[in-house]
């Protein structure tokens, strides 16, 4: 765990010192994109290779589909508070 901490911080720092030139800013964001698309194919791999979740994918995916369901809405009604609270009647709020 300190591990992850750690390597956060330094790219916070990294951020920090780099914040000036946009040409980094533009890479970072096409490089974080496609390293997204990675792990979400290796995490469809590691998905793919175990056979519990594979034989009981039937009543794994109904459960994903509420608790993935749940968290969308949640997110959502988490992200209109904040608006409305806090960003409301801002002009310039992002």
């Amino acid at each position: 765990m300190i591990t992850i901490v750690a390597i956060m911080f330094a790219g916070m720092l990294v951020g920090f010192l780099l914040r000036k030139r946009k040409s980094f800013f533009r890479f970072n964001a096409k490089l974080t994109l496609w390293m997204i698309y990675l792990l979400l194919f290796f995490l469809g791999l590691a998905i793919g290779y175990n056979e519990y979740i594979m034989l009981n994918l039937s009543s794994l995916g109904f459960t994903a589909l509420i608790i993935t369901i749940s968290a969308l809405a949640g997110s959502m009604l988490t992200a209109w508070l904040l608006w409305k609270f806090v960003f409301s009647g801002k002009e310039n709020a992002l």
